[in-house]
Parts: structure tokens; C-alpha cells; sequence
């Protein structure tokens, strides 16, 4: 009985697709069979893309899918597709440029009309179930595009060949080439510089985005400059996120963006990628400052992703946690009433807990007014001179406040997780998880980067096919698709694969990265124009729809941009190499946006950190020995940040045995110090190595010029 109300989305493998079996829309999956039944019976498409943590899309879906009158319309007039947009970012990045061009606005729910060989003709993103917000009720839009794709199909046509047109100019280089510059490094500062809020901290006002990679190059030059006024917007921006609603206070981990210009109020869904580079931000930035508050905060996000987003059995990051647990829901898991407050905890506890994060009897949540978040509003010296407290038993009540608030949390409903492993974000998680362990020395950090680098390397990659872009579904007993890796899944990996290398000196990480690298440029490079394709040309899947149009991704949307952290990984792998073809292919890359990236912002802040890595010639730190020297000289190592430095940790016996890549082998199993068994740090640049140090005060001074250049 229960088989015959399920949509032949009981058979999909994303847990986005497989939330929507229970509806009367008759979905389908995209592929040909869905193209092939539009065509015979002459429909338009009604093309959905969105995605599991995402909260308009619930509400759609509870508003107008699970509608049954809004299904027999769908039924009766269109074929309905259903995409997930994590599991297929090549087709959500089409339809996205396509639906701004039609409707100007982005985002999810994306809801498109095409013809029936998949060509959009009108969009937009939640429609309302009657006429409000502005908007057409979604049933009216529905019979309207129905009737107008019969009645006027000329019409419909005709605005089909104005949006592909625009689709294919959306992705063209006409007059962005040019001859690469290192001004351009400058030209995203000085945007950043505008857009930032001096008030509140980020870039922009409402809604607010974290944007880490600018954040992350603003860092690497306030290093080489001493620029206070760098300092000024990296520091006031993380510190204001970190005491904000955006960070969970109880658990830790960022939520996805504020929807205000203070950083108080978020969308609650919690994003893998968001997290872990915004932990990478906040080792920089304590690597720069000596600030402990931002290692606090790295280590709380770890904390998170250890407890909510880990396989801790067999490796791996998960992708996400959603915003709600319920289709009436609103943030409530993470929000809190007074009295919700108050049932928990004593009343000096309750005292101290409601200040710190302005607990009210009115909090900000507009659907319940009496549902406050939680956010850093009183330090606890004002929290101990106004409750007539020590400071130190005010932190004390304040500690003992969280914990029994965060168990008390963990009784509710709690959002879902999606525990989908993708190749490209896992690879982002295990960078940053490296990062961290190296500066924080986080041995349990590193060890379990290394298990899900191991895992996705052991399971989503062949040797003749390349990488995948999924390495296990959410749902145990959901059939296991192939989605063939895109361009960022190559691209992250190779440098999570270097990062591997440089934190174990396992030889093996670095030639997989080579293997990596070498598979991405065969099949995604563009010899002609330069610049790497998202998708590969001629794969197994039919090129349905707008998948035609080829792309070269170079904005950061919110991930780092594909083409950028290629020509990084490009680049590392040069300046261990020495290998011509990879400077080549990188600065090819670069040169192909090089017109243009100063325009685009804070956008193309991974372009600017990959011109930084073009600019200035890469530095390894070979630390060699086991002893107390070799710790000193390995952590003023770790100390330094800047993006073309690296550091190598080898035992005596692997700098013999040459676990080295090719640019220094040669030269650093050859020094008279490590055959004689001395702890020495050896910094090369430009495929040149500086006398050994032996002494910790002089590698701080060396490297301290070094990186500056």
C-alpha cells in the first residue's frame, strides 16, 4: 500500500531528492527519460533545484508540492524534475545564471520553466502559494506558463534563444584576458576596503555572508605589510561573528549567513565548507595576532565538526546540518525562550547566562517572538560587576550555564544531517583540519583528516576514470550513483593531497597529488584559451538542457573558485617540481581572467590568493630531526603565515631516504648537517636552499624577512 503514494524519487540517492518521495507531484530525476517524455507529449519542464539544509525550499515544498491541487496543475500540464543542487552543481550554476538573466535574482528554491529539450524560458525562486511578498501565487504562475508555452509558443521560443544567448555571453572571456599582474592583489583589497563595515565588522550590510577567502588574503597581507588597517577589518569582522548569532554559542560552528547587517540573526542550516574555511581563517588570523580568542574559536568549530559532521568509524566530513526539524519550524532547535532558559538552570546561572546572550522575554525570531539567539552581548567583567560577582566565578557560572544548555538542546528535535560525503568539500574539511593541527598541534585533528583523505582517495577515485564527485549518500540503502568529479573536486583534492604531504612526508600523498593534478589538466584544461572547464566534454551523461554550455568558473559562490584553487594547486605542485608545464598551465589560467578579476571584488578573493602564489616564489621550511631542537624549529616554523610558505617535517632516516619531491631531493639529502645527524630547519625558494639553521632565534629572524618578499 505504502509503495503506490511514493514518486519515482524512493529510487533517487540524494537525501534532497529522497525527502520529496512522499509527494503527489510525479518528479522526476534529471536525465533522458524525463527530456524524452516532454518531448512526446509536448510539456514544458518544471525544473526545481534545491537543496536538503535549505529552509525556503522546505517551505515550498510544504506550501505548494505537498498541495494537491498544485500537483494535478504540475501533473497535468508540465514533466516536473527535481535536482539537488549539492549532488549536481553543474546543473544547479547553469540554471542559476539563466534564472538571474530571466528574473534577476538567484538562489534556492530555484524554480525554472523549459522547453521541452530543456531550454529555460522564465524562472525565479519561491513563489508563494497565493499572491504575497509581491509575488504571483504559484498555482497562477503555473497555469500561466502552461498556457503560454501553447498558445504564444513562439514567444516562449524566442525568449528561450535570448537566455541561452545570455547564458553562453555570462561565460565568455571577451576582453577579461590579459597579461597577468600582481596589481590585481591590490585591486581586491581596496574592494574589500569599500565594502567593509566598520560598524559591524564583514563586507556589505544585510544579508551578511562570512566571505573567507578574502578574509584569508587580507590576512597573508597584513602579514607582508604590517597595514594596520588590514588588521582592523580581519579582526573586528571574525570577532564580531565569533559573539554573534551566526556562531553557535552552545555547540560551536558557523550557521550559513546572517540576515542582518549585526551578525545576530542567521539562517540556521551549518555547512561543512562554510566551516572549514572559515577554521582556516581563524588559525591565520591567530598565527598573525598571537590573538588566544581565535584559537578558542578554531578549536570550538573543531569541536562541531567532530561531534556533528564526522564519520568517526570510517572517515570522512559530512556535508551539512539543516536549519530546521519540522516544515513549521524556524531555528527553533538553536533558540531559546526565557522560560526555556530559566527550566534549566539555577537562577545565578540563569542571571549570568541571560546577559551574556541577551536573553529576553522579546527575542529577535519573528515567528516567535518570545524565542531569542543566542549571541556575546556583555563581557563577563560587566556580567561580574552588575550581578556583584567575582570575575572568576562569573566564568565559572557562565561555563556550567552552556553545558547544561547545550545537554538540555540535545533532548529537542534535532535538524537533519546530511551525511552525504562529497570528494571536493571533504578535501576543503581535510586542508583545514591539517592547517589547524599544525599550528594548534591537534594530533586527533591530523589523524582523522588523514583516515578521510585516505578514504576518498581508496573510494571515489580510478585511475583511468578519475575522480567522483560523491563518495557515499547519506542514506545506507539508497542505490550508489556515479556523478563523474567536477572541476573543484580535482582541484581541492590536490591541494588536500599536498597538505597531506607536507604534514606527514608520506610520499605517496605527493604523488597523488601529481596524479591528481595530471588527470584535471587532461580532462578539464583548455589548451587553447586556458583555463579549466567545470565539467568534461564528452562524458557518459547526454549533455541535456543548458549542460552544453561550457564554463570556466572563476568567482568564489561560496565556495573557493575552481579555475583559482586549480592554478593554487598548479603552483604548489611547481615549486616542488620544478616541472615547466604546471608554471605554464597556472599562469595560462590566471591570465584568462586577468582583465577582469580586480572588478569582480571580493568575489575573486581566491584569485587574488592564487596571483599571490604566481607573485611571490614558493618557500619550503625542510625541518629535519626528532629532538627538542627539531620541535623548536618546526613550531616557529608553523608559526609564520603566509600562503607561499610550506613546512616539511622529516626524520633524519627520511631525509636520507629522500622523502622528497624532485626539487629537493636532490639537494637536502646531500647536507653535511643531516648526515652527521643534526636538527636543522632548511628554507629553499625558488629552487634554492639557504645555509642550515640550528638555532630557533635565527630561523624566527630569517623567515620573518623571508616571507616578506
Amino acid at each position: 500500500m505504502i509503495a503506490s503514494t511514493l514518486n519515482s524519487l524512493s529510487k533517487a540517492s540524494s537525501a534532497y531528492l529522497r525527502s520529496a518521495m512522499h509527494q503527489p507531484i510525479q518528479w522526476n530525476e534529471w536525465g533522458e527519460e524525463a527530456f524524452a517524455t516532454a518531448q512526446r507529449e509536448n510539456k514544458p519542464i518544471l525544473l526545481d533545484i534545491g537543496a536538503v539544509w535549505c529552509h525556503w525550499c522546505h517551505v515550498m515544498d510544504r506550501e505548494s508540492y505537498d498541495d494537491p491541487e498544485v500537483a494535478r496543475i504540475v501533473n497535468e500540464r508540465f514533466v516536473a524534475v527535481k535536482v539537488d543542487r549539492d549532488e549536481r552543481p553543474d546543473i544547479d550554476s547553469r540554471y542559476q545564471v539563466a534564472v538571474s538573466a530571466i528574473s534577476g535574482q538567484g538562489g534556492w528554491p530555484l524554480t525554472a520553466f523549459l522547453t521541452p529539450d530543456g531550454k529555460p524560458f522564465y524562472g525565479g525562486t519561491y513563489f508563494p502559494p497565493s499572491d504575497n511578498y509581491g509575488r504571483p501565487s504559484f498555482k497562477r504562475v503555473l497555469q500561466s506558463i502552461a498556457d503560454a508555452y501553447h498558445q504564444k509558443n513562439s514567444d516562449v521560443v524566442e525568449q528561450a534563444q535570448m537566455v541561452e544567448i545570455a547564458i553562453s555571453r555570462a561565460e565568455s572571456f571577451a576582453g577579461a584576458s590579459g597579461e597577468f599582474s600582481p596589481k590585481v592583489i591590490e585591486a581586491i583589497v581596496e574592494a574589500a576596503l569599500k565594502m567593509f563595515d566598520p560598524q559591524n565588522g564583514g563586507f556589505g550590510s544585510a544579508p551578511k555572508f562570512p566571505h573567507p577567502a578574502v578574509l584569508d588574503l587580507l590576512i597573508d597581507q597584513y602579514a607582508r605589510s604590517g597595514d594596520e588597517k588590514l588588521h582592523d577589518v580581519f579582526v573586528s569582522t571574525l570577532e564580531k561573528m565569533a559573539r554573534g548569532g551566526v556562531y553557535d554559542q552552545l555547540a560551536g560552528g558557523f550557521h550559513r549567513y546572517s540576515v542582518d547587517e549585526h551578525w545576530i540573526v542567521p539562517h540556521f542550516e551549518k555547512m561543512c565548507y562554510d566551516n572549514s574555511e572559515l577554521l582556516k581563517n581563524y588559525v591565520h588570523a591567530y598565527q598573525v595576532t598571537g590573538s588566544e580568542f581565535f584559537a578558542e574559536v578554531a578549536r570550538d568549530i573543531v569541536r562541531w565538526m567532530d561531534e556533528w559532521l564526522s564519520d568517526r568509524e570510517r572517515g570522512g566530513f559530512y556535508a551539512s546540518q539543516d536549519a530546521d526539524y519540522s516544515m513549521e519550524d524556524d531555528g527553533d532547535y538553536f533558540t531559546w525562550t526565557r522560560a526555556e532558559m530559566q527550566a534549566v538552570l539555577t537562577e545565578e546561572e540563569a542571571a549570568v547566562a541571560g546577559l551574556r546572550y541577551d536573553v529576553n522575554e522579546v527575542g529577535e525570531m519573528h515567528h516567535n517572538p518570545e524565542k531569542n539567539v543566542l549571541y556575546v552581548r556583555a563581557s563577563l567583567e560587566e556580567i561580574a560587576k552588575r550581578l556583584s560577582l567575582t570575575a572568576e566565578r562569573a566564568k565559572t557560572l557562565l561555563e556550567s550555564a552552556r553545558q547544561k544548555m547545550y545537554a538540555a538542546r540535545l533532548q529537542r528535535p534535532t535538524p537533519y544531517v546530511d551525511k552525504t560525503v562529497y570528494v571536493g568539500w571533504n578535501a576543503l574539511c581535510v586542508s583545514a583540519y591539517l592547517e589547524v593541527a599544525k599550528v594548534l598541534k591537534l594530533d586527533g585533528a591530523k589523524h582523522f583528516a588523514l583516515r578521510s583523505l585516505d578514504r576518498v582517495l581508496a573510494e571515489a577515485w580510478q585511475a583511468e576514470q578519475g575522480l567522483q564527485h560523491v563518495v557515499a549518500y547519506s542514506d545506507p540503502g539508497a542505490e550508489q550513483r556515479v556523478v563523474p568529479g567536477l572541476l573543484d573536486d580535482y582541484a581541492f583534492t590536490a591541494v588536500a593531497c599536498l597538505g597531506a604531504y607536507e604534514a606527514t612526508a608520506d610520499l605517496s600523498y605527493f604523488q597523488f597529488a601529481q596524479r591528481v593534478v595530471d588527470k584535471m589538466v587532461d580532462r578539464l584544461f583548455d589548451p587553447v584559451s586556458g583555463g579549466f572547464f567545470d565539467t568534461a566534454a564528452g562524458g557518459s551523461e547526454k549533455a541535456l538542457g543548458v549542460l552544453g554550455t561550457r564554463r570556466k568558473p572563476f568567482q568564489d559562490s561560496p565556495t573557493p573558485a575552481g579555475n583559482s584553487m586549480a592554478a593554487i594547486a598548479l603552483l604548489r605542485l611547481h615549486a616542488l617540481t620544478n616541472q615547466k608545464s604546471y608554471h605554464e598551465q597556472a599562469e595560462h589560467t590566471l591570465e584568462l581572467l586577468a582583465g577582469l578579476a580586480g572588478k569582480f571584488g571580493i568575489f575573486a578573493a581566491t584569485y587574488g590568493i592564487a596571483a599571490v602564489h604566481l607573485s611571490h616564489p614558493h618557500s619550503q621550511v625542510v625541518v629535519i630531526g626528532e629532538d627538542d631542537l627539531a620541535e623548536q624549529l618546526g613550531t616557529i616554523a608553523a608559526g609564520f603565515f603566509a600562503f607561499h610558505k610550506t613546512v616539511i617535517r622529516l626524520s633524519a632516516s627520511q631525509a636520507v631516504a629522500q622523502n622528497l619531491p624532485p626539487a629537493l631531493a636532490e639537494t637536502i639529502s646531500r647536507l653535511p648537517a643531516i648526515k652527521e645527524g643534526k636538527s636543522v630547519a632548511v628554507i629553499c625558494s625558488g629552487f634554492t636552499c639557504q645555509p642550515p639553521i640550528m638555532d630557533s632565534e635565527q630561523l624566527r629572524r630569517t623567515l620573518g624577512i623571508a616571507l616578506k618578499n
